[in-house]
């Protein structure tokens, strides 16, 4: 990860039971979709295992810079997944955006 390269981290709670065939299949559809938008790299799904929060699962992927983040953001793909199906499943969300500090010396 660079400097200018964005790691974008969203860690959330579905309405359906976890491990339930609804929680996978939103979970595989939205690798699927997700992934087919340009810019995106290093996509991956998580399952919390830590008792230290109450999130269930995570996505994470990176971006090359602010522009490829900004159409992610944008692209047809993205805002549909989010309307159809994000904001009718997930129940609670974090989302993070982190650059990379770098190292000094």
């Amino acid at each position: 990860m660079t400097s200018a390269s964005i790691r974008h981290m969203v860690i959330f709670n579905l309405k359906h039971a976890a491990g339930s065939p609804e929680a996978e299949q939103f979970l595989e559809d939205g690798r699927t979709q997700l992934t087919s938008i340009p810019g995106v790299t290093r996509f991956e799904v998580f399952r919390q295992v830590s008792p230290k929060n109450d999130y269930e699962y995570g996505f994470s992927m990176d971006f090359a810079d602010g522009t490829a983040y900004e159409a992610y953001n944008a692209h047809p793909v993205h805002t549909a997944f989010v309307s159809e199906r994000w904001e009718k499943e997930v129940t609670r969300f974090l989302e993070i955006d982190f650059q990379a500090v770098p190292a000094r010396g």
